[in-house]
């Protein structure tokens, strides 16, 4: 059995591939190749408890006792994808998912992609739109008593509709998988949900083009909108070197918003592709001290560097975290399982799919900066 992080690592990278060729067959291969062995890992386990009682599997499985109402939710769920007609069952399963299990998914989506817990994240429930901010912070204005209001602190309200945009996941359970009971089953569909929702989300952070998905931090939201392919890509700004000069030179352009006003920042963020971290960035930002150990990810402002297939190699997204706003929700009817055979790979397995909403948009077109670090020079000790 290969490892769980080489599992992840696997399916991360092949369904970056996909979701950059547009191949929405590669996609769902991705997931189904990932679904199988995921769902032959907590096999395994779940035989392993029978036989230890150790729950120590449980803890590293991420199995968890139910509440009632998600215990109920899956019993009635299972026994709906064991009919044998099985879209007619389904479609009698009006209820949701309920919201603790999207909690709990979208907790976990932050601890294993950092690129979404670095961003402003909101769980929306089923909110149809929040309200953002564009133009950041905002100033009042003094005046004596009982003088009449000069300024209305209204800003650039944006809002931003959360369920324009559906995020689907394919799930595919074997028949096998059901007789495990409910427990088993939710840690089956949580694993699947966090990776599938996790890397959609990340995709759409950064690469987004505002037609049916979210405005990502790539893109440009000054220039003109194209009918069909959305934003347009900033233009990146070349990135030699990373020592202060440089690199102040390339982050000094945040600390004004699009009206120019200065903004406070206290920390950034870095996302670049795994191969370039490696090639390009740990090179540039890693030294070796005067006792002779290497000291690594060393920058001259306070910045987070993260590393995310979804990013093209040979570029880096430099930018405000928090500046990037993402709300995530069930919507109105949203959590709802739907069984699908427009995909069939084995016999034993029913294909079922799950949507989410989702949307998201930087505050300003300044929040974030493409860079071009194709010539990034390592850093000399």
């Amino acid at each position: 059995m290969r490892n769980k992080d080489a599992i992840k690592a696997g399916f991360r990278q092949a369904f970056a591939d996909a979701m950059q060729s547009n191949d929405t067959n590669a996609v769902v291969e991705a997931f189904v190749n990932y679904a199988e062995q995921i769902g032959a890992d907590i096999k395994a386990d779940a035989e392993a408890y029978r036989q230890t009682q150790d729950a120590s599997i449980l803890a590293r499985r991420g199995v968890r006792v139910l509440t009632s109402e998600e215990k109920a939710w899956y019993s009635k769920a299972i026994k709906a994808m064991q009919s044998a007609d099985v879209r007619s069952a389904v479609t009698g399963l009006t209820e949701g998912i309920p919201t603790t299990i999207i909690e709990d998914v979208l907790e976990n989506i932050k601890k294993e992609f950092p690129l979404v817990n670095a961003v402003d994240c909101m769980n929306t429930g089923a909110m149809a739109k929040i309200l953002i901010n564009a133009q950041g912070r905002q100033k009042a204005v003094w005046g004596a008593l009982n003088t009449a209001i000069t300024k209305e602190l209204s800003g650039a309200v944006a809002p931003l509709a959360i369920n324009h945009n559906k995020l689907s996941a394919y799930i595919p359970v074997s028949q096998d998988m059901l007789l495990e009971g409910p427990e088993w089953v939710d840690a089956y569909v949580r694993a699947l949900l966090v990776e599938a929702l996790g890397e959609g989300l990340c995709d759409g952070i950064i690469n987004g083009n505002g037609k049916d998905q979210p405005i990502g931090m790539t893109k440009d939201l000054t220039a003109a909108v194209d009918p069909q392919t959305g934003y347009a890509d900033k233009t990146a700004v070349t990135l030699t070197s990373l020592k202060p000069a440089a690199y102040g030179a390339v982050v000094g352009t945040l600390a004004t918003d699009d009206t120019g006003r200065a903004r406070k920042i206290d920390s950034l963020i870095m996302v670049c592709n795994p191969v370039d971290y490696f090639g390009k960035v740990a090179p540039a930002t890693t030294y070796l001290t005067a006792v002779g150990t290497y000291v690594g990810n060393v920058l001259p402002f306070p910045t987070q560097i993260i590393q995310d297939a979804n990013v093209a190699q040979g570029k880096a997204v430099i930018g405000i975290g928090k500046a990037y706003k993402l709300g995530v929700g069930v919507g109105g009817d949203g959590g709802r399982i739907e069984y699908s055979d427009q995909y069939q790979f084995v016999e034993d397995n029913r294909v079922y799919k799950i949507k989410a909403y989702a949307n998201g948009r930087p505050t300003d077109n300044k929040a974030f900066v493409v860079a071009d670090i194709s010539g990034l020079e390592p850093l000399q000790s």
